[in-house]
C-alpha cells in the first residue's frame, strides 16, 4: 500500500513539473529513427520523438510505438484492428540502451523549429501522456509509431510538412517485400494476407527509413542525420526450413504420393484460407486485408470440391474444377504486374496439376 503511494506520489510530481516546463532557446527536438531487427515487430524499424534541453536536464525520448501483449483477447483484437497502442515516454539513456541491447542503430534527424514550435510541440506530444490521446487504434499504414510522429510534428509547423518524396513510383507492397525479403513464410503470409489497398501507390509515408529519406531532401526542417549509435553488421541467416524450398518440397511430396487423403486434406486447407480471407473484412477494420485477390487461388470453392470428391458425385467434380480453374486464370492475370507472384507460384503449379488430373482423362 505504502508503495504505491509514492508511485503515485511520484507520478503526481513529474506530471506537474513537466507540465510547467518552459523549453530554453537551447532546446532542441528530433526524430529518432532506429534500425532493422529480425523478430516481426522489429522488421520495418522504429520512429520515435527526442526533446532535449540541457539547461533544465531533460532529455526525453516520445515512444507511439508501445503495446501490451498481456491485453485480454490480443490476437483477436490485432486481427481485427481495435488493438490499442500507446504513447510512452522515458529517458534517452534508457531509449538508447534498449536498442544497443537489440544490436539496432538510432538515427538522429534534428528539426529546424521555431521557440515557438518547439513549445507547442513538447507539450502536444507530453499532454498525451495524461489524456485521451495516449491511446490510439494502430493500423499497419494509416496509424504507427511512424504516422503518428509524423502528424504530431506536422500539426505544429504547418508548412513545409514532412511528406513522402515525389514522384510515388511504388506500391506500398513493394515497399514493404525487401524488409520481409529473408523471412520467406512471413513473407508469404503478409502477402496472401493483404488485399487491393497495399498495391495502391504509396501515398503515405508510414516507415521510418523513408522517414529518414524524406527528412534528408528537406534541409530547411532538418538538420542532416546523425548516427547516435551504430549496430555491429547483422550476419543473421534465416532457418534452412524458413525458404521457398520448403513450400515446394511440401507441394511436390502432395503430387508426388497421390494419395487422395493427402490431396483432400491440401484442398481443404485452400479452401478454408480462402474462406478466411473472404470472411476477415467483416470482422476486421483493417483496410489492407479488405478485397483480398487471393481468395482466387486459395478458394473457398475448394471445399466445394473436397466435398464432391466426398460424395463421387464426378459430374459436380469436374464443373467445379472448371470454375476454380477459371478463377485461377483470372488471378494470374492480376498477378501479373504484382511482385509477390514469385512466391505464390509453387502454388499456382500444384493446383493446376491437381485440378487437371480431376479433369484429365487418366490411362489405363
Amino acid at each position: 500500500m505504502l508503495q504505491k503511494f509514492f508511485t503515485l506520489l511520484f507520478f503526481w510530481i513529474s506530471t506537474f513539473i513537466f507540465s510547467q516546463t518552459n523549453l530554453s532557446e537551447q532546446a532542441e527536438i528530433s526524430i529518432l529513427n532506429c534500425g532493422l531487427g529480425n523478430e516481426s515487430y522489429s522488421l520495418y524499424g522504429h520512429t520515435a520523438l527526442r526533446v532535449k534541453d540541457t539547461s533544465q536536464n531533460l532529455d526525453i525520448v516520445f515512444n507511439y510505438g508501445t503495446f501490451d501483449f498481456s491485453t485480454p483477447n490480443f490476437i483477436l483484437k490485432f486481427v481485427k484492428g481495435d488493438l490499442q497502442y500507446f504513447v510512452s515516454a522515458y529517458s534517452y539513456n534508457d531509449f538508447e540502451y534498449s536498442y544497443q541491447y537489440e544490436k539496432r542503430s538510432i538515427f538522429e534527424q534534428k528539426l529546424n523549429l521555431t521557440q515557438a514550435q518547439k513549445q507547442e510541440l513538447f507539450n502536444k506530444v507530453y499532454n498525451s501522456l495524461y489524456s485521451e490521446e495516449k491511446f490510439y487504434t494502430y493500423k499497419f499504414i494509416d496509424r504507427n509509431c511512424t504516422t503518428m510522429v509524423i502528424d504530431k510534428v506536422n500539426s505544429t509547423i504547418k508548412s513545409n510538412t514532412i511528406e513522402s518524396i515525389k514522384p510515388i513510383t511504388k506500391s506500398y507492397r513493394e515497399i514493404l517485400y525487401p524488409y520481409q525479403k529473408n523471412h520467406f513464410f512471413l513473407n508469404l503470409g503478409i502477402n496472401i494476407m493483404f488485399g487491393t489497398k497495399v498495391d495502391q501507390p504509396a501515398e503515405r509515408l508510414f516507415l521510418p527509413f523513408d522517414l529518414i529519406a524524406s527528412l534528408e531532401q528537406n534541409e530547411t526542417l532538418a538538420k542532416p542525420k546523425a548516427i547516435l549509435y551504430e549496430a555491429p553488421k547483422s550476419n543473421y541467416t534465416s532457418s534452412i526450413f524458413d525458404s521457398i524450398y520448403t513450400l515446394i518440397i511440401a507441394l511436390g511430396l502432395i503430387l508426388l504420393a497421390k494419395k487422395n487423403w493427402l490431396t483432400n486434406t491440401y484442398f481443404i486447407l485452400l479452401g478454408a484460407t480462402g474462406l478466411f480471407f473472404c470472411l476477415v473484412g467483416f470482422y476486421s477494420f483493417h483496410e489492407e486485408v479488405l478485397w483480398n485477390y487471393n481468395a482466387l487461388l486459395f478458394n473457398p470453392l475448394y471445399l466445394v470440391l473436397f466435398f464432391f470428391l466426398l460424395k463421387k458425385q464426378a459430374n459436380r467434380i469436374k464443373i467445379t474444377a472448371r470454375i476454380i480453374l477459371v478463377f485461377h486464370l483470372i488471378y494470374i492475370a492480376m498477378m501479373l504486374n504484382k511482385i509477390h507472384l514469385g512466391i505464390i507460384a509453387p502454388f499456382l503449379v500444384a493446383n493446376f496439376i491437381l485440378l487437371s488430373r480431376i479433369l484429365l482423362p487418366s490411362k489405363k
